[in-house]
C-alpha cells in the first residue's frame, strides 16, 4: 500500500522499461552545457559563425523578453546563404522555424527536473528540446537524441 502512495501520475504512464535505462534520471543529471541562444534580430552572418564556432546545427531564437520563438537550421541557413537566397545582414528572425503552439500541440515544457523517459519519449519525433525554467522565462540548455545515449554509454547502463 505504501508504494502505491509514492507513485505519480507521471511515472505510471513510462513504460517499465524505459525508467530501467535511465534508474530514474533527470535532464540535469546530462549535465548539458549552458544555452546558446540568439535574439532575433541577429544578423545571419553572426549566427552562422557562432554556430560553426560551437558545433550547433540548432540554435534557439529569442524574442525581446528572451522567450523562445522557435529555432534556426544553421545547415539550411548556411545553404540558402551560400546559393545567394539569404543576405549575411538579414535578421535571423526571417529564417526562424517558429515553434507551433496549437491545442493539438501543446507546449511541452522541459525543465532540469524532468525525467529523462520523459524526455525520450518527446524527442521521438524532434531534433532537440529546449531546457527551460518552469515558467519558460529563460533557456538553459539545449537537449537532443544523442545527449541521451551518451549519458547511458557514460553509465554503463
Amino acid at each position: 500500500m505504501a508504494t502505491d502512495t509514492l507513485a505519480t501520475p507521471k511515472q505510471s504512464s513510462v513504460p517499465l522499461m524505459s525508467s530501467d535505462k535511465y534508474r530514474g534520471a533527470v535532464v540535469e543529471d546530462l549535465q548539458l552545457p549552458p544555452a546558446f541562444a540568439l535574439p532575433s534580430d541577429e544578423a545571419i552572418s553572426r549566427a552562422v559563425e557562432l554556430a560553426y564556432e560551437r558545433d550547433f546545427s540548432q540554435i534557439p531564437v529569442l524574442d525581446k523578453r528572451r522567450k523562445p520563438l522557435g529555432y534556426v537550421d544553421v545547415p539550411s541557413l548556411k545553404t540558402k546563404w551560400e546559393a545567394g537566397q539569404a543576405d549575411p545582414d538579414d535578421k535571423v528572425f526571417k529564417y526562424t522555424i517558429k515553434f507551433r503552439r496549437e491545442p493539438s500541440q501543446p507546449y511541452v515544457v522541459i525543465t532540469p527536473w524532468t525525467p529523462l523517459t520523459e524526455l525520450e519519449q518527446f524527442l521521438q519525433d524532434k531534433l532537440f528540446a529546449l531546457v527551460t525554467d518552469w515558467d519558460r522565462k529563460f533557456v538553459l540548455a539545449v537537449v537532443t537524441k544523442q545527449d541521451l545515449e551518451n549519458f547511458v554509454t557514460r553509465r554503463g547502463f
